[in-house]
């Protein structure tokens, strides 16, 4: 891998080209598309990944207090807890999204995890469903009829999860951009045509977040950037 922007690096050390600022709460939200804006491919993001988004992925995720995602990209993309990695004595919490708790609880997600996962819903959730969540979970609410994302996002805060890793899925980071709480996007674009009805990787409501490219790394035609909100 070399960085081709803002300078040529071979190389690069990702730990360091993906480092947080320091002191202050941060929100980065990672995602892979086609080079025609296509947010999976057959349904699944890996079908647009390559070796290099997985070794950022992982980086990313080392470097993260806690991986949001919202509860269709935990179902879809097979979610178990994040491994254990060696710059950290113990991996992150997953922080599940939803809406309807359509979760399966007994997923080495909740029966597995290291770090107890979290799961961020809202009063119009079904009580016996958040009764249930909170044996395996722990279970946060935030907002009435929907997942409020101010709320949720300072819930983790407080928990001291300052530094939020979002993986999607689109609507999700959706909200999160309309909110005006996304700092910072990694994307990964893919060198193919996907076609087809798949989603962007922002997807439901509308935003306008002016953002400033930090960095392109490259690797194989596979393109990595990142940019931070201006």
């Amino acid at each position: 891998m070399r960085r081709i922007h803002p300078d040529i690096e071979e190389s690069p050390d990702l730990t360091t080209a993906y480092a947080y600022p320091e002191g202050r709460a941060w929100l980065r939200v990672n995602m892979v598309a086609s080079a025609d804006g296509a947010a999976w491919l057959k349904g699944l993001s890996g079908g647009l990944s390559s070796k290099g988004d997985r070794r950022v992925f992982g980086v990313l995720r080392g470097l993260a207090d806690v991986i949001m995602a919202g509860a269709a990209t935990v179902r879809t993309e097979g979610y178990g807890p994040a491994k254990r990695r060696p710059s950290r004595q113990e991996p992150p919490p997953i922080a599940v999204v939803t809406r309807r708790l359509d979760l399966d609880l007994g997923s080495p997600l909740f029966t597995e995890a290291e770090a107890r996962t979290i799961v961020i819903t809202c009063e119009a959730a079904p009580a016996d469903r958040r009764a249930e969540a909170a044996r395996r979970a722990d279970v946060v609410v935030a907002g009435g009829d929907r997942v409020d994302m101010t709320l949720a996002v300072r819930a983790l805060h407080e928990r001291g999860l300052e530094r939020i890793l979002c993986e999607g899925g689109p609507r999700v980071n959706a909200q999160l951009a309309a909110a005006g709480l996304i700092d910072e996007l990694c994307l990964t674009v893919s060198p193919l045509l996907a076609g087809g009805t798949a989603a962007r990787i922002l997807n439901g409501e509308g935003a306008h977040v002016g953002l400033v490219l930090r960095h392109v790394l490259e690797e194989d035609g596979v393109l990595f950037n990142r940019y931070v909100r201006e």
